[in-house]
């Protein structure tokens, strides 16, 4: 089959196409053929090799462990495992292909992948392949950091900084369809696909301050933490709350080593003594059930993934190029050239 290859961390420029050999699904796993797989920053990152701490985080010292990128996928079950009960060949299905986190490859940029049987859900009939295929990362980060939203009343003000994103373009769709007052922020350009996916204000950050306006939010999502959190609590409610979800800007935030998690460890030792850095106190979603999450809110149309553009195989160095260099609106697809 064709792959996208990595032998050594670095940029896009060190992506292959080549001919490997089609993997065996295990007992509990399903061989897809891929009909599309999305680009998300996780996925940089492994490319990258940065920050250096992934690489003791499973990801692979030296080179990375698994050589063929890509995480998020949709396509056609080909085999089945002989444990596996959730499906059978010729289903359409979508989801990830790691089991315990994004910071690793995970074989999704290829013509086939095997998948553990519970990251897969059913993909539902009204969305596309490429649809599908661009929810699961985003769509996991969201709901983990949105647990509790389904038990709060309607009205509810939210703010998405970051609307625009793979992340929080999905959270302002997820919030809205939990009947919140959403507020999404991004710049000039995102400001009309904020509205198209149900926004009831936008903010153009370029050009006016949302931490200044005296509005007060239940909540903040906030995807790109360009602000010190003293400036998001003037705009958060006492007993409101706020939600880090962090974004490097694909390394343009210089932070090669450790990344983020120092930023995330201070939000820990403060959420012991600031009420509106804890959590919902609920239990931590499985991939499995958020696919079923997923699966639910796209087959009801509560969530409509929107798709930058499409890009083959070999093209996937000039996809990346496209992701991090261009502001782009929704995600950006790698399909293998077989589907198209």
């Amino acid at each position: 089959m064709k792959a996208i290859v990595q032998e050594r961390y670095g940029s896009p420029d060190d992506l292959e196409l080549r001919e490997v050999a089609k993997p065996v699904p295990g007992d509990d796993e399903v061989l897809v053929r891929v009909r599309a797989a999305s680009i998300h920053p996780d996925v940089w990152h492994v490319v990258a090799g940065r920050p250096y701490v992934l690489r003791l985080m499973g990801a692979g010292f030296s080179k990375p462990k698994n050589p063929i990128p890509g995480t998020d996928m949709a396509g056609i079950v080909e085999s089945v495992g002989k444990s596996v009960t959730r499906f059978r060949p010729g289903d359409l299905v979508f989801g990830e292909t790691t089991v315990k986190q994004q910071w690793i490859h995970g074989g999704a940029f290829a013509e086939y992948v095997s998948v553990q049987q519970d990251l897969l859900a059913l993909k539902p009939g009204n969305v596309t392949f490429e649809q599908a295929a661009s929810v699961p990362t985003s769509g996991f980060i969201a709901l983990q950091n949105l647990r509790g939203l389904s038990q709060w009343p309607p009205g509810k003000k939210v703010l998405i900084n970051g609307g625009g994103g793979g992340v929080g373009a999905l959270a302002l769709q997820i919030t809205k369809a939990y009947g919140a007052h959403v507020t999404a922020v991004d710049s000039t350009g995102k400001l009309d696909m904020l509205r198209s996916l149900g926004a009831d204000e936008v903010i153009d950050y370029t050009r006016e301050d949302f931490t200044e306006r005296g509005v007060r939010y239940d909540l903040i999502f906030d995807v790109p933490g360009n602000r010190p959190f003293s400036a998001f609590r003037r705009a958060l409610k006492p007993d409101g709350r706020y939600v880090p979800i962090g974004h490097e800007g694909y390394g343009a935030l210089g932070k090669h080593v450790f990344g983020l998690i120092p930023h995330f460890l201070k939000f820990i030792v403060l959420s012991f003594f600031v009420k509106q850095l804890r959590g919902p106190g609920l239990p931590w979603l499985t991939k499995k059930e958020a696919s079923a999450t997923l699966r639910h809110l796209l087959e009801s149309g509560k969530i409509t993934p929107i798709i930058d553009s499409t890009f083959q195989l070999s093209e996937v160095r000039e996809a990346f190029r496209h992701t991090f260099e261009d502001e782009i609106q929704g995600k950006v697809i790698i399909t293998p050239t077989e589907a198209v």
